[in-house]
């Protein structure tokens, strides 16, 4: 890795003749960027912002992008990108094992969402964004943005018609997400994200919790699975985008205003592409069928859900307080009836 330091200190023992170089190719600002997404998904959730990005900086500035697992494994983004080792991430906090008291909250923290919308509402309106900037304050990270994801479903070898049926089944899942499915008889298992399709071929795992039926297409997964349950424990994925906080604040204003756009603009493909992409693969996909477990009996996993919430409040006056705006949103959603709750 060059940073500024090192540049500058080969610099100064360059000859004169490497110092002829173009002082506006010298002085462009390179980034290294990591995401959670492997190619394939990455193609739809980070390449178009990031290429959006360069073309617009051109000399300014210039983001190098590398897809999951290729500088470091997904379990060390944080630490990476506080260290400077990478100068941006996009991640969930609970993949990258942030060390905040919001991590739990990233990724899939069961049924706090029912719809991609209640996301960017969450964090815009009832309060998300100022907590989670000054969590990652405290530890030298900038969180730029959040945004709704996909939902979380059950794509497995087997069907599932019951919660009988998830007892024993080896599943790749977020850590909060195994640590709430566990109590169903789930198998949580951790594994880097290009394993998971061969891991599936070979009988290490049952199946995935990690996505809707939009990413299971996408990257493999629907090759290898045969069932696509369609009760999710979350209607949207809680993602963001964070930057080191030193490298953050040596941009220029309109260079971070630019990033907060292409930010703003990736948040707002993934919510076209997930919510049309699941409704068309449930209808006319042809690779996985559809399972369902009853209301009555997944009423369970939601009841389950509330006393999860008052667990993890339990921990720290900030989860506690996460906890809360969570449930005053969705007891406002649910007051507020159709399109917003049906239930």
């Amino acid at each position: 890795m060059t940073n500024r330091r090192t540049f500058l200190k080969g610099a100064a023992a360059a000859p004169a003749a490497a110092l002829a170089t173009p002082a506006l190719a010298q002085s462009t600002i390179r980034w290294r960027m990591q995401t959670y997404a492997g190619p394939a998904l990455a193609e739809h959730v980070i390449d178009p912002a990031i290429k959006m990005f360069n073309q617009i900086a051109g000399d300014r500035m210039q983001i190098e992008l590398f897809y999951a697992d290729q500088l470091v494994p997904t379990g060390e983004l944080f630490r990476a990108m506080q260290r400077g080792t990478i100068d941006a991430v996009q991640s969930d906090d609970d993949s990258m094992a942030s060390p905040t008291e919001v991590t739990v909250f990233g990724g899939y923290f069961p049924f706090a969402s029912r719809y991609s919308l209640d996301v960017p509402v969450l964090f815009n309106q009832y309060g998300l964004n100022e907590i989670w900037e000054e969590e990652y304050s405290k530890v030298g990270v900038k969180h730029i943005s959040a945004g709704a994801w996909d939902p979380c479903h059950f794509a497995t070898k087997d069907p599932i018609n019951s919660l009988e049926d998830l007892k024993g089944k080896r599943v790749f899942t977020f850590p909060t997400a195994g640590r709430f499915l566990a109590q169903f008889g789930v198998v949580p298992v951790t594994l880097p994200w290009e394993d998971i399709e061969v891991a599936v071929q070979t009988g290490e795992l049952d199946g995935i919790a990690w996505s809707g039926i939009t990413e299971d297409y996408t990257v493999g997964w629907a090759d290898v699975t045969n069932y696509f349950l369609t009760n999710n424990i979350s209607g949207a994925w809680a993602g963001s985008f964070f930057a080191n906080m030193d490298r953050w604040n040596e941009l220029p204003e309109d260079l971070q205003t630019l990033f907060r756009v292409c930010t703003d603009q990736s948040h707002y493909y993934r919510q076209w592409w997930y919510w049309g992409g699941e409704a068309s693969l449930r209808v006319h996909g042809d690779k996985m069928k559809l399972t369902t477990i009853p209301d009555e009996e997944w009423a369970q996993v939601e009841a389950a859900a509330v006393a999860f919430w008052d667990e993890i409040a339990a921990e720290s006056e900030t989860k506690a307080k996460v906890v809360e705006i969570i449930k005053r949103y969705n007891a406002d959603m649910q007051k507020a009836g159709r399109p917003y709750r049906y239930s």
